[in-house]
């Protein structure tokens, strides 16, 4: 049978099922959140342990800041098995300690790389492709659709951008809203929260408007590059962008 080890869904509580399962030497079949559909050859195993936060201090000195970084990356990424890539780029990093992101020699390294470059690089175009709405209450309101879950990044983001302003961004694709009330944000389930009123300002339309008006105007037909473009603002991004959204 197949032992799959089930964590809580949250990165500490993976962080401390991995440490668990190193320090007393069990290699596991799989590593899956609560959301794993259960297979009839899988040997379900809810281990007891508790979300200790201190977990990210030791992941810190035994691999270094960078290395956690790139784990968490990783973990919200929409990898498949990335628990046990985790897991075995935790168990090096045991062994070759705060050097371990040079050994890209090693598949787990080289994965975990990879990955994280590719969520860094996401969360970066997000933080300038976003586009907020003005709504008739004031608040501001966007729209997101990424392939990582790098919403609570964003919102560490416009946290401090924002600070001044109510505002609220959803992630369509998981149904999640970040909720910021000009001291912190939430992050919350998008059916907690009713959205049928959402209507925009008429100052918003008039401001949409005029900046339609304004892309179209700066732009030189005759220097059009749409491969270009595309390098720079791939399609991907244009469904909750103002100014392309109807080019789809």
């Amino acid at each position: 049978m197949n032992s799959v080890y089930i964590y809580q869904d949250t990165f500490i509580s993976l962080l401390n099922l991995i440490d668990y399962l190193i320090r007393h030497h069990i290699k596991p079949f799989q590593i899956k959140n609560t959301r794993y559909q259960v297979t009839l050859l899988d040997t379900v195993i809810h281990l007891k342990i508790e979300e200790d936060e201190n977990i990210l201090s030791k992941v810190i000195h035994f691999v270094g800041i960078r290395a956690l970084q790139n784990m968490y990356y990783v973990f919200i990424s929409d990898v498949d098995n990335l628990e046990l890539i985790l897991y075995y780029f935790y168990l090096n990093g045991l062994k070759y300690r705060e050097n371990i992101l040079k050994y890209r020699n090693l598949k787990c390294v080289d994965k975990v790389l990879k990955i994280s470059s590719f969520v860094s690089h996401e969360c970066h175009k997000y933080k300038g492709f976003i586009r907020f709405k003005e709504l008739k209450n004031h608040l501001l309101y966007a729209e997101i659709e990424p392939v990582s879950d790098c919403l609570r990044i964003l919102s560490h983001h416009f946290q401090k951008r924002l600070k001044n302003e109510y505002w609220l961004i959803k992630d369509v694709k998981r149904n999640i809203l970040s909720l910021y009330d000009k001291k912190k944000y939430i992050l919350v389930d998008a059916n907690t929260f009713s959205l049928d009123t959402i209507k925009e300002s008429e100052e918003e339309k008039q401001m949409a408007q005029l900046w339609k008006t304004f892309y179209d105007t700066i732009g030189i037909k005759e220097r059009k590059n749409e491969r270009c473009r595309r390098n720079f603002m791939p399609k991907k991004y244009w469904k909750y962008m103002l100014e392309v959204e109807s080019e789809l």
